[in-house]
């Protein structure tokens, strides 16, 4: 069930060869994480391109997160290391990604039930 179109679709992203290895079982993960947050009666297909997209971006946060982030700058002296992440910027992808999708997701935040106002 989409694996080839969202394995591509992080190629695409910049999924390094290396990481190949790596890169299946999470599209297996993120696969049935984002399709088993979907509303009842709603499929992976029901939702054209954003399922595989959302899930290639989910995916790529990951490997990001698996792979430490991106040093950003090394000093010799004082010894001083920095990380960072792409998202830093704002939302992560995987933020990015569960937006794409929320058309089709269950309500996952804070919801009044049974409140008598």
């Amino acid at each position: 069930m989409m694996t080839g179109e969202i394995a591509a679709l992080c190629r695409a992203m910049g999924a390094k060869e290396d990481r190949e290895e790596l890169l299946l079982p999470l599209i297996q993960a993120v696969r049935d994480r984002l399709a088993g947050a979907l509303k009842e009666g709603i499929a992976p297909e029901d939702c054209g391109p954003a399922f595989p997209l959302a899930a290639a971006m989910t995916v790529m946060d990951w490997l990001e997160d698996l792979e430490g982030g991106q040093i950003a700058s090394f000093t010799a002296g004082d010894l001083t290391v920095r990380r960072e992440r792409r998202g830093q910027r704002g939302r992560s992808l995987s933020e990015q990604a569960e937006e794409l999708l929320s058309p089709w997701l269950k309500d996952m935040g804070f919801v009044f039930l049974g409140v008598e106002g």
